[in-house]
């Protein structure tokens, strides 16, 4: 049989994790991806960096920052999935 333990301990650094992932850091991406918008716009920002920035930095930036997102929701659905299985079995301390 399978050891099911999960601690206060455990309870306490999931919630955080969910609470990072749901109010602050999902948050930033998005004020992240805000900025970069503008940023983007040649009626803004223009010449020869602002053009790379435009074509490859940005674009490679923002992918990174929506799949870090993207993983960070499933992350946060998996623990929470977890930790409702694991104190229905009761296995809470």
């Amino acid at each position: 049989m399978s050891r099911v333990l999960s601690t206060e301990q455990a309870k306490s650094a999931i919630g955080q994790v969910q609470s990072i992932v749901n109010g602050g850091f999902t948050d930033q991406i998005s004020a992240l991806d805000a900025q970069g918008k503008i940023l983007s716009d040649p009626n803004i920002w223009d010449g020869p960096l602002a053009s790379q920035f435009r074509g490859s930095t940005w674009p490679e930036t923002k992918a990174a920052l929506d799949k870090a997102k993207q993983e960070l929701e499933e992350l946060r659905t998996q623990l929470e999935k977890i930790s409702q299985d694991i104190f229905s079995a009761g296995g809470g301390a």
